[in-house]
């Protein structure tokens, strides 16, 4: 609930014969939906002829029926949701990318952010290249086209992409034959595939996206790993395997994986569960309920609650049909979407000393509006806990947290905030309890948490900053 933009989620299918991929691509999309709402895109591959289509807005709101069945019917299909995390909210910038070249074409799924990404543009566009959107995706696609000019298949061309792009990228791409899921060498973002009992192969950025389609869970692809899928069946390389130590990104078992999804072999429902369990042993209360910010800050609370022998109550009530807070672009808007999104429920906290659970903050606007509405609600002391340490360092590797002007935890001490945002105490997880979220250290990043970067990362790297390259002045309504 701390203002933090969401991922990207991609997914694909291989099938042996030629079915209707579409509407299984777009319920897998559907269960997805948590991790980018701004956009989505769907693209059929019949035999090596691509039909597509993308738009704005939900993935229920982009495709109604007759726009789902003119994609036809075929043997692969890709997909994808995004939130914007480099590249503004452009039409162009829409995923699946499309992209054709002499040797045929490409529809790429992207899930990341390189920390390259501007070097190689600027490289790109030296040599003559043109760019039609904003993204890093399009210059993952660029390489890859380069060096498919080179090699004698996809696979390998992919594989010497990875050789020159750097950071988070979790992608799925269709050739005019084959489907291929690559995972950088860090693991930063999950990709993981699953079988259905036809025999089909299904992708997909989390595991309830396999269980939406009926397809049963196999494995996570490991950091580094290519696997191919075509009429000869699957392969993989490994090659880039073991190269560089995981980086697996934390927050995707505090915050933004959907909590039925099983990431590298460990529950996300559990991990949350264990970070409230943790908070209740670093930063004890007394206290007369829990409750917990939905949505993952629930799964923490129940935690907590276990582990300090504090019932457990639920303390709001959500308007189900708004999507998440931070969504809207402006942080105006996204303080106003809480109220709408999020109500106390006057019961339930009235005269009770509260212990709320959420799972970050960062700028503090939006802890300190929901702070308000349970004194409002006649809390009588409200004690707030974040399942994750406090940000200190912008991200490069997905998640939208771009200056570290905008982190609260940058400026004032915990005490500062905790009177900044209007509650009676605050505690954060711990970094070393952080990494034992899933009950061993499996190698997470942390490095918004001031846990160093993997990778080398730009000056002055900007959300938005291939915009610049459109104009100086541009603006998305020219």
């Amino acid at each position: 609930m701390g203002n933090l933009h969401e991922e990207c989620g991609v997914f694909g299918v291989y099938s042996r014969k030629t079915d209707d991929l579409a509407s299984m691509a777009y319920y897998g999309l559907f269960a997805l939906q948590h991790r980018g709402q701004e956009s989505a895109g769907i693209a059929v591959n019949d035999d090596g002829v691509f039909t597509y289509a993308k738009g704005e807005g939900l993935v229920s709101e982009v495709f109604h029926r007759d726009k789902l069945g003119g994609l036809g019917r075929g043997n692969i299909a890709v997909g994808h949701v995004r939130y914007a995390t480099t590249g503004a909210k452009l039409l162009q910038n829409i995923q699946p990318l499309i992209v054709n070249h002499n040797k045929g074409r490409m529809a790429l799924c992207h899930n990341g952010n390189l920390s390259n990404s501007y070097e190689l543009r600027t490289m790109l566009e030296g040599k003559g290249a043109i760019f039609h959107t904003t993204t890093d995706s399009e210059v993952i696609s660029y390489i890859i086209v380069q060096e498919r000019l080179k090699q004698d298949s996809i696979e390998k061309a992919v594989a010497a992409a990875m050789d020159i792009i750097e950071g988070a990228y979790s992608l799925v791409i269709s050739s005019p034959r084959k489907l291929i899921a690559a995972r950088d060498p860090h693991g930063f973002r999950p990709l993981c595939y699953g079988e259905t009992e036809d025999g089909k192969i299904v992708f997909a950025s989390e595991s309830c996206a396999l269980d939406a389609v009926g397809a049963k869970l196999v494995r996570d692809l490991l950091p580094g790993e290519i696997v191919i899928v075509d009429e000869n069946g699957m392969r993989t390389d490994t090659s880039h395997c073991g190269k560089t130590d995981k980086r697996f990104c934390v927050f995707e078992y505090i915050y933004f994986a959907r909590p039925d999804s099983v990431i590298d072999g460990a529950s996300v429902s559990a991990s949350r569960r264990n970070a409230g369990r943790f908070l209740a042993i670093e930063h004890p209360v007394e206290a007369d309920i829990v409750i917990g910010v939905p949505d993952s800050g629930l799964e923490a609370a129940i935690g907590y609650a276990r582990e300090a022998g504090i019932p457990y109550a639920i303390g709001f009530t959500k308007n189900k049909y708004i999507g998440r807070t931070f969504i809207a672009p402006e942080q105006s808007q996204r303080t106003e979407g809480v109220g709408i999104k999020l109500n106390p429920i006057r019961e339930v906290v009235n005269g009770k000393r509260v212990v709320m659970i959420d799972d970050s903050i960062v700028r503090g606007t939006t802890c300190r509006h929901i702070a308000n509405l349970l004194w409002q609600a006649g809390a009588k002391e409200i004690h707030m806990r974040v399942s994750a340490p406090p940000f200190i360092c912008p991200c490069y590797y997905g998640t939208d947290i771009d200056s570290a002007d905008n982190l609260i935890a940058n400026h004032m001490s915990v005490e500062e905030i905790a009177k900044e945002i209007g509650v009676t105490s605050l505690g954060y997880l711990s970094i070393e309890n952080t990494r034992l979220l899933t009950g061993k250290d499996t190698g997470f990043c942390t490095a918004c948490f001031g846990g160093g970067y993997a990778t080398k990362v730009p000056d002055g790297l900007a959300k938005n900053r291939f915009e610049m390259k459109i104009h100086p002045c541009y603006n998305e309504s020219d």
